[in-house]
């Protein structure tokens, strides 16, 4: 798919907006899915490759998109896992001098269609005050009520599991096979940059598929447990969400990054809910409510936990909360080696203020639990 010539393209929204753009050829088919925005200034190839966006079509803020090329090194999967992509000025030629390719290159070697010229102020503006919802992008401008129809028969979004699509079908390890901190993942959608965060800290890691049980983890002889980021709603999940509470009742030290703090929480019974238009930037002020500090974060999530449940669980304490909006974005299992957050402390795009809960997860991993 090339990108460098210009032909009419079309986003129709699940409310009947529709928003014009260029594409530079006919789509080979129309792609749908839930529309959402990232506000991050930089970073966009680990965006599209981030597998908590897939079935999701991007829109991005920052106007520039493409113009730095790509580089192998910094996707975070084996892929792009957005549904499409919304631009207002796709750039051809990356000025980056250490970039693999251009950004055209890589969407294009993934088919991915790629609508630009778009009015992405409008577009975002629209978002924010009505909603994330579905939407379609074609080349096919002239027949929105064959669009409509495809679109009406989308699935929504909440009741979703899609960590299945996203998963790794088979297991695998990587790191320091002597090392005495051995990390099982369970990945529901893990970026890579989480197993460079732990394999930096000198772990042997093992992944394993999004369905597998806890009996199948502790035959590995971990020494903690990570739930990992990944798409859609949580609450399908209920095989990981007994796993989680097998970690809490067995003690295991336990850490769960996004959706993973999602599935612990539902494991001691807080409910989560579907978010207005969600968080998704690298720029997301929280509060350390046990240090008291600030710290800028990158966030990526459609979903939520319930602040009132959360304040009310006697088996929890919160830990941290977003500065926007006060949602809950992180929590600590009173008596038990276990805590999670709502954000990315691994970063990938974004700062590097969170990287010490990876820290505080070795500790937990190095230390005899005490119950209190």
């Amino acid at each position: 798919m090339k990108y460098n010539l210009k032909s009419p393209a079309v986003i129709l929204l699940a409310d009947g907006t529709v928003f014009k753009g260029q594409s530079s050829v006919k789509f080979d088919s129309n792609r749908s899915g839930e529309i959402c925005f990232n506000t991050g200034m930089t970073g966009y190839q680990e965006i599209f490759t981030d597998p908590s966006y897939f079935g999701q079509i991007m829109v991005t803020t920052n106007a520039h998109i493409g113009n730095y090329g790509v580089n192998v090194d910094e996707s975070e999967s084996d892929g792009v896992k957005i549904s499409g992509l919304v631009c207002k000025n796709f750039s051809f030629a990356p000025s980056r001098v250490n970039s693999d390719s251009s950004l055209e290159e890589f969407l294009g070697e993934a088919d991915l269609p790629v609508v630009f010229d778009v009015d992405t102020r409008a577009l975002v503006s629209h978002i924010r005050t009505h909603g994330a919802m579905n939407a379609i992008i074609s080349s096919d401008v002239e027949n929105l009520e064959v669009l409509k129809a495809e679109l009406a028969n989308h699935p929504s979004m909440k009741g979703l599991e899609l960590a299945s699509s996203v998963s790794t079908k088979t297991g695998y390890t990587l790191g320091d096979k002597l090392s005495d901190f051995r990390v099982a993942v369970l990945d529901l959608g893990v970026k890579k940059n989480i197993l460079r965060r732990l394999e930096a800290r000198g772990a042997y890691i093992k992944v394993f598929p999004y369905n597998s049980t806890y009996e199948e983890l502790i035959e590995w002889n971990p020494k903690g447990i990570l739930l990992s980021n990944g798409p859609g709603d949580p609450e399908p999940l209920t095989s990981a969400i007994n796993l989680a509470k097998k970690c809490i009742s067995n003690a295991i030290p336990t850490f769960g990054i996004c959706l993973g703090h999602q599935v612990i929480a539902l494991s001691v019974g807080i409910p989560t809910l579907k978010m207005h238009n969600g968080h998704r930037g690298i720029n997301h002020p929280v509060l350390n409510l046990v240090s008291g500090k600030s710290e800028v974060t990158s966030q990526n999530h459609g979903f939520t936990i319930d602040k009132k449940s959360t304040e009310f669980n006697d088996k929890v304490e919160i830990s941290h909360m977003h500065l926007n909006d006060h949602s809950i974005a992180g929590i600590k299992v009173k008596g038990k080696p276990c805590f999670s957050v709502q954000y990315h402390p691994e970063a990938g795009p974004g700062p590097n203020d969170a990287s010490y809960l990876f820290d505080e997860f070795f500790v937990m991993m190095s230390s005899e639990h005490v119950s209190v």
